[in-house]
């Protein structure tokens, strides 16, 4: 049974709250607090799955009080139900804060979005890894690319344009940047998987303010890690994204799935990218692990994470509230099998295009590769159209 804590200093809201998710009782054990001292209190007796906090409240406000909850449980996912929607209020969550609900808000959204970002959570079975995801706030962005982005932002004549193609080829701001966007607070009634069309939507001020004021886009900085490590990355990304989309688009599936499709790509490996900034000693260890022994990479990131690349970049992007479509990409990259949609989606093209991008360019980085799965094509009925994707990859290779 999950336990989830809820704070609102009005006590009505916490009685209607009472009364509509009465029903998931026999799921959820569930605690209420007025304001921000008397939930610590609680958190201190009691151990929660995930609180859910207002964030305009007198004394500690949400932002302040999930800020501590970071600090003190960082494992409890949390989460913001607010009704208001002034952007200096909205910018001060984006650190602490996994994802953002407006109110009204019915119960099932509510259930949805606890029950989901918990199940995510559950899917790490290391602890020391849980820990890390729930903590992390941002990804660290190859330095040319922050410098690119930095100097543009200061230009008095700085484009939307410019600065959306600048992030659209980065693993760190692309994913930023969407669980940003994607919070309820920005008003946007539909999920988005574009980093240019988040640009746009949130517009350059906000932008400039998450970057140069708040800071949520960090440079990587690793020097115990191989110095190819990451142009390998990410160009690979780039490659996978770019091919995905574009099969999408081949294969007729519209606009919006060549988008999921895109950012599915470029954030296919982006486990890889936590594991080696956060935990560098451990990965170099992981890596030295595979050269040495008889193990795959993933059996090897298991023997020595306790759970994937895969798994880690998934929990993060699910617990930051993006698409589905694209954790499940993401997810179940190397094992689309496991996945129980059916049907063409963005995974059947980043699955393809991580199998044939590791087999044309042999890099140390993603030898977790098995190949492409023929059974899961098979299963699709789209076995036929393997020639065409390749030529597609060639294509987009040179």
């Amino acid at each position: 049974m999950r336990k989830i804590l809820f704070v609102d200093d009005e006590a009505k809201i916490l009685e209607g709250l009472r009364r509509t998710l009465r029903p998931l009782r026999s799921q959820w054990e569930m605690a209420f607090a007025t304001d921000g001292t008397a939930a610590l209190e609680t958190l201190s007796a009691y151990s929660f799955d995930a609180v859910v906090s207002d964030m305009r409240m007198p004394g500690m406000d949400g932002a302040q009080l999930l800020t501590e909850v970071r600090r003190r449980y960082p494992q409890t996912v949390r989460i913001i139900l607010s009704g208001y929607s002034e952007q200096e209020m909205g910018l001060k969550a984006v650190g602490p804060v996994h994802q953002y609900l407006s109110k009204p808000c019915d119960s099932q959204a509510i259930e949805e979005t606890v029950n989901r970002s918990c199940a995510l959570r559950d899917l790490l079975g290391s602890e020391a890894l849980q820990l890390l995801v729930s903590q992390l706030q941002t990804l660290p962005s190859l330095p040319e690319l922050y410098a690119q982005l930095v100097e543009e932002l200061r230009d008095p004549h700085a484009a939307i344009k410019k600065v959306g193609e600048i992030i659209s080829q980065d693993l760190g701001m692309t994913a930023k940047i969407l669980q940003v966007v994607n919070s309820a607070f920005f008003g946007v009634r539909r999920q988005i998987s574009s980093p240019s069309e988040a640009v746009s939507l949130l517009g350059l001020d906000t932008v400039m303010t998450l970057v140069l004021t708040i800071q949520v886009f960090s440079q990587f900085k690793q020097d115990c890690l191989p110095k190819s490590f990451p142009a390998a990355l990410w160009s690979h990304s780039m490659r996978v994204g770019v091919f995905a989309r574009r099969v999408a688009q081949v294969e007729g599936r519209g606009p919006e799935m060549g988008k999921d499709a895109f950012t599915a790509g470029l954030l296919n490996d982006v486990g890889h990218l936590m594991l080696a900034t956060n935990l560098p000693q451990q990965y170099a260890q992981m890596l030295a692990l595979v050269g040495t022994s008889d193990l795959s990479q993933n059996e090897a990131e298991r023997e020595v994470f306790g759970a994937t690349h895969a798994e880690v970049g998934a929990y993060l992007l699910g617990l930051w509230g993006l698409p589905n479509a694209i954790v499940e990409a993401v997810a179940y990259h190397h094992h689309p099998e496991q996945c129980l949609a059916q049907g063409f989606a963005p995974l059947t093209a980043v699955h393809l295009g991580d199998a044939m991008d590791f087999d044309t360019q042999s890099t140390n980085l993603e030898r977790t590769s098995t190949g492409i799965n023929m059974d899961y094509l098979a299963r699709l009925g789209l076995v036929d159209r393997l020639p065409v994707w390749q030529e597609i990859y060639h294509s987009i290779d040179q």
